[in-house]
């Protein structure tokens, strides 16, 4: 075991670090995809609410894409060796 912790070097410790930051973008897309889905069966069941459903489907997309950029910016700045 001592061995294997002992090959382990700097370089694949900033390689895991940045495979999970930009991992982020996966949990990202599954829940923008999960919401467009709802937001569409609820314009389904209630057409008069379009509007307000898209408001609110847009901020939170907004947002779910935010913590997706962030996590691919903390990737690169690994990778590049600034952070």
């Amino acid at each position: 075991m001592l061995m294997f912790l002992s090959a382990i070097t700097n370089e694949a410790i900033f390689a895991i670090g940045a495979a999970i930051a930009a991992f982020t973008g996966v949990g990202a897309g599954i829940g923008m995809g999960i919401a467009t889905g709802k937001a569409v069966e609820a314009i389904a069941r209630q057409p008069e609410a379009e509007s307000k459903i898209r408001t609110t489907l847009l901020l939170g997309l907004a947002f779910a894409e935010t913590t997706a950029i962030y996590g691919l910016l903390i990737a690169i700045l690994i990778v590049i060796k600034i952070l």
